[in-house]
């Protein structure tokens, strides 16, 4: 494959080269590469789009999601790769699901798909998982997402327990018994609308504990969609005090504010909650400097009945696969927050290193991920034509920029849009 007359964003900068590619991987990059190919001029090229925080709901939950359903919606955004969350039913929390999921993976033959393995047996909290074998079996991390571990001996032994075999621990920061219900953040808007809140601290303490057992470890630990200005800041000053610590945000907690909630949409539900004004500044201050590594969607799809429901009963999560590139480059690089080589590392090549994964990068010899891009079209969000089978979004009618054409894995299309 050669694709010719394309812009391409390398960590050097941004340049015009055309890329060919051989045995699934990029085998040439030169200003004139002879040959027929398939014209890209006036579009951007990324190295494939790497989403380490996804929620594909099989095994367990098929109704919200699948693997072929959340694979479709992986390529449509652009995204090569994706790491899939453990709050399955089963959990993944044993080689056999965690096989299961490499397994159906390869049969739907669209992206790469990365299983994260589950800290404790079935999320209780109580014993930890089977790491060594899930780790045989192909997990690339493990997290107990949805909840954290409040055991901090036990968070302890997982951090060294998956360090002894290679792995992270991807942190849900959020002290259960502090948030007490809570459905929002707590401020102004769960004053007006009576809405239960949940204060900042209930996630920055799991931070703080986080950071305070990787600085003792010595280990390296992940804290996963921080959402508050406190929580940038705690991250920002373990880094300088050289603690061994990544962070992750959403395109929710840099487009939206707690404001969204006035509205009771439960598709503005989601945990860690919107925040307020100076949340939102903050987290867009960390993208920029470097204190947040990179930007996940935290794709959480849930059937219309898991939403259509009273605020306080609906589930949380919004699905963001489909949006996440669109609203990362509208709201960072148009605004100039961000670089495209930065916004590239925050979507790409971060991800990649943070979890040992192959790829991330635009050069000979690496695999050919590639994600083709108009950075020009302006469209609209349509939860109506999601590949996704959730459609519960807060961003239907937004408009953007940048959408997907193409979504080259392994020097195959994956994803090509469809022409009018």
């Amino acid at each position: 494959m050669i694709l010719k007359n394309a812009q391409l964003v390398t960590a050097a900068g941004v340049k015009k080269l055309d890329i060919r590619t051989e045995g699934g991987v990029i085998a040439e990059l030169s200003p004139c590469i002879e040959g027929e190919g398939i014209d890209c001029s006036g579009y951007t090229v990324f190295a494939g789009l790497i989403d380490m925080h996804v929620h594909l709901r099989e095994p367990g939950f098929e109704k919200k999601e699948d693997i072929a359903s959340g694979a479709r919606a992986a390529v449509k955004g652009g995204f090569t790769q994706i790491c899939c969350m453990p709050n399955t039913k089963p959990v993944i929390d044993n080689k056999v699901v965690v096989s299961y999921i490499r397994s159906r993976a390869r049969e739907v033959n669209l992206c790469k798909i990365h299983p994260i393995g589950a800290i404790t047996e079935g999320q209780n909290g109580e014993t930890l998982s089977a790491i060594g074998a899930m780790k045989a079996a192909g997990a690339v991390a493990l997290s107990e997402d949805g909840k954290s571990v409040e055991r901090t001996d036990l968070m302890a032994k997982a951090m060294q327990y998956a360090s002894d075999f290679g792995l992270k621990c991807l942190c849900h920061c959020e002290d259960r018994r502090l948030v007490d219900g809570g459905v929002v953040h707590e401020g102004y808007y769960s004053t007006v609308t009576g809405l239960k809140g949940s204060i900042r601290a209930a996630e920055d303490i799991l931070i703080a504990r986080e950071i305070c057992l990787s600085e003792s470890l010595g280990i390296p630990v992940h804290i996963c969609h921080v959402s508050t200005y406190s929580g940038v800041e705690l991250i920002r000053e373990a880094k300088a005090r050289g603690v061994q610590v990544t962070a992750e945000t959403c395109p929710h907690y840099f487009t939206l504010t707690d404001a969204a909630i006035a509205t009771f949409d439960t598709s503005t539900k989601v945990n860690p909650p919107l925040r307020e004004e100076k949340d939102r500044l903050a987290v867009i201050q960390g993208l920029k400097d470097g204190t947040l590594d990179v930007i996940a969607s935290d794709h959480a799809p849930h059937h219309a009945d898991d939403k259509n429901v009273e605020y306080d009963l609906a589930a949380f999560g919004i699905s963001g696969l489909e949006t996440s590139f669109a609203l990362s480059y509208t709201e960072l690089v148009r605004s100039g927050a961000l670089t495209l080589p930065e916004l590239a590392a925050k979507m790409s090549a971060n991800p990649a290193q943070i979890l040992g994964l192959t790829g991330g990068a635009l050069e000979v010899g690496a695999p050919a991920d590639l994600t083709v891009v108009d950075l020009n079209e302006k469209w609209t969000v349509d939860p109506a034509q999601f590949a996704s089978k959730g459609k519960n979004t807060p961003f239907a009618g937004r408009e953007v920029y940048g959408r997907v054409k193409l979504t080259v894995v392994d020097g195959e299309v994956k994803y090509e849009e469809k022409r009018a």
